[in-house]
């Protein structure tokens, strides 16, 4: 067997840097193949360490160090002394490195073990399942951004290009009907867009965050009257006030999303909601610029009516008089959406503390928080980190099993280093890079780039830039998703065409689709690192241009039956291998069209292959890199195809350290040791 640099790699699972409670210390190991060195170095904070050897098997020879580490984030790679000095870090073995690749911990920092490559379901609830019609939004019950809200009668209607006021009725009681489905796809967690009171279908602008909304809830008093056609004075809109002002229908409410937490986790699945604290929305009660709160008992005067107002120092106002004060800060200038003043209002972050324990504390059990826009809260990167620490600590005490996981666009290694989020949506190490090398376009199908489409080097190098900004804690537990709310769906992406509803059309979004691209995504984020997460309905092939055409309702009745199958044993393949949750990744072979890589820990190994062409390919996957001996026995688990997919268990023996195996034109391919 030829041992050449790419036979050494560092495993950045617990069980390659363990710590010891007694002696105080972690130790790294790292593996080597045979006689390729002399002496090993792990260098950490510049500092040049030693290591020993301590074992070897068939394939590699061990190296150890123990080092006693403070309480914050410590950077490393590793200097390998043989026939010429090589160094290693997430970018791989080299006679030269960046440091910008190197390896990176905290002691002490541990993600929820639960979300370590957990399958998750991302629900837009207002689009999923309509469970109650008696909540359901009525036409012109409220303006909003200057016109009537629209009831949409038919379920399978799309949304139009302005679909900010369609209201199709899906609700928490819609979900709960639907949680056998759920269980039975094999889902582990649901994450929800924003649940509590908003005037949205979206629900980015909150209203209230103490409460669920009740038109995802329970409307139980259900007095007053719509607008009339054409009228925008939501101080009129009675039937509106009633229901989200109400305290008998926003507790109900409340009380019916405690029963969906826990019929979840009978079920054992988790339930992690979106908190949107950056900005609240102009209908918000501490603002009120819609003055829905204003008659009302129970309710202070909001900002935009007094300025006595209690909540005053919620928001930053640029002079102007009161009351009906329109200068205050919007986010991006938007007015409907004011920004949260925190630096200037220590009850303010207090009242965010408190609402972040409340929700993961009993009795509604939450599992977690998913962060909107978070890079963006306050006015200076100095108090964003400071809010987020306060933000992890008050979690954490509430539910030290609770996650944290931030909307990010970019590196976000700043906040990864243990002390304020877990981890994020993983654009940068999986959507962008799975979405480029499998269509060539971009994740809001605005840009098409056919030269990255099957580029294995240019999906490599992001993948290794990308993932280096993670700690492996982190990475673990990443939101992998091929679509969400925000870009277009992964179906539609994979016509390869640009487009958006308000140009190409809805219609558009469904044709030329490619079920082969789309299920080699699939596998891709079954077998990648991180926590996979299906956008409700990618699983029943709904199709859809970026916001608000991402956002068409679950097609209940008219499903591809095929797809979700699939989905099935896909998700099944990932629940029952530990090693596609928590296991390490090794980039193994690629060319043009091909590439293959691997997961693996101490007991097993599992190969995924993609072949991007329209031929069938033969190929070899070093898999002795993944500690997989000559004379083993690896299955195929999966293969894919247009139309089929085949799970039959297809025997591949190991030689010469190798597997040779045909992939198919356009398909994915997954082995494991037997």
């Amino acid at each position: 067997m030829n041992h050449n640099r790419n036979s050494i790699f560092h495993d950045g699972t617990e069980q390659f840097c363990r710590y010891n409670k007694q002696t105080d210390k972690y130790s790294f190991i790292l593996r080597v193949g045979h006689r390729m060195a002399n002496e090993v170095y792990i260098i950490i904070d510049n500092e040049r360490i030693q290591m020993t050897s301590c074992y070897q098997d068939e394939i590699f020879e061990y190296y150890t160090v123990r080092i006693h580490l403070e309480n914050r984030c410590y950077r490393y790679r590793f200097e390998i002394d043989g026939n010429e000095i090589l160094f290693y870090n997430m970018a791989g073995a080299d006679t030269s490195y960046s440091d910008v690749y190197d390896f990176s911990i905290t002691p002490g920092f541990n993600t929820p073990d639960w979300a370590k490559g957990a399958v998750m379901y991302q629900i837009y609830v207002e689009r999923f399942c309509n469970g109650d019609k008696t909540n359901d939004v009525e036409t012109n019950e409220y303006a909003y951004i200057g016109k009537g809200v629209e009831k949409i009668e038919d379920w399978y209607e799309n949304p139009a290009a302005d679909g900010t006021r369609q209201f199709y009725g899906g609700d928490l009681q819609g979900v709960i009907d639907k949680m056998d489905y759920l269980e039975k796809l094999g889902v582990k967690v649901i994450y929800f867009n924003p649940l509590f009171v908003s005037p949205s279908n979206h629900k980015y602008d909150t209203q209230d965050y103490d409460y669920i909304d009740p038109h995802f809830g329970k409307i139980v008093v259900d007095d007053g009257d719509v607008l009339k056609d054409g009228e925008t004075d939501n101080s009129k809109a009675t039937k509106y006030i009633s229901r989200v002002t109400n305290k008998k229908n926003l507790e109900a409410s409340n009380e019916l999303f405690i029963e969906l937490v826990e019929e979840a986790h009978k079920r054992g699945i988790k339930v992690i909601i979106d908190g949107v604290f950056n900005h609240c929305g102009s209908f918000n009660k501490w603002m009120d610029y819609e003055e829905i709160y204003r008659e009302e008992n129970g309710y202070e005067k909001g900002a935009y009516i007094s300025q006595d107002s209690p909540y005053n120092s919620f928001f930053k106002f640029n002079g102007g008089q009161w009351p009906h004060n329109s200068t205050y800060e919007g986010w991006w200038g938007f007015d409907t959406l004011p920004k949260l003043n925190y630096e200037d209002s220590e009850k303010l972050q207090q009242y965010i503390l408190d609402i972040a324990k409340k929700w993961v504390s009993p009795p509604y059990n939450v599992d977690g928080w998913r962060l909107d826009v978070a890079a963006d809260l306050g006015h200076s990167g100095e108090f964003n980190h400071e809010f987020w620490r306060k933000f992890r600590k008050a979690v954490k005490e509430a539910n030290k099993d609770a996650i944290i996981l931030a909307e990010h666009y970019g590196e976000a290694g700043e906040w990864l280093k243990g002390d304020q989020w877990d981890t994020v949506m993983n654009y940068d190490a999986f959507m962008d890079p799975v979405s480029w090398f499998l269509t060539g376009v971009d994740k809001h199908s605005d840009n098409v780039k056919p030269e990255l489409k099957g580029n294995a080097h240019s999906f490599n190098d992001a993948m290794k830039y990308h993932m280096a900004q993670f700690q492996n804690q982190s990475l673990l537990v990443a939101m992998n998703e091929l679509s969400n709310h925000d870009h277009s769906r992964f179906m539609t992406r994979t016509n390869g065409m640009a487009g958006r509803i308000a140009t190409a059309g809805a219609e558009a979004a469904n044709e030329n689709v490619k079920k082969a691209i789309f299920k080699q995504g699939v596998v891709m984020q079954m077998t990648l690192p991180g926590a996979p997460t299906l956008y409700y309905g990618d699983e029943a092939g709904v199709c859809g241009w970026t916001d608000p055409d991402n956002r068409r309702t679950y097609p209940w009745g008219k499903e591809d039956f095929e797809l979700i199958e699939f989905y099935r044993d896909m998700i099944f393949i990932h629940n029952h291998c530990d090693e596609l949750k928590k296991g390490s990744y090794k980039q193994l072979d690629w060319g043009n069209n091909y590439l293959s890589y691997g997961r693996f820990d101490a007991l097993n190994g599992t190969v995924t292959a993609i072949n991007t062409s329209d031929h069938e390919i033969n190929v070899k996957i070093p898999v002795w890199q993944l500690n997989i001996p000559n004379g083993n026995v690896m299955e195929r688990l999966m293969e894919t195809s247009e139309e089929l997919y085949n799970v039959g268990r297809i025997p591949v023996m190991v030689e010469n350290g190798d597997i040779a195996v045909t992939i198919p034109a356009c398909s994915a391919v997954v082995y494991r040791t037997k």
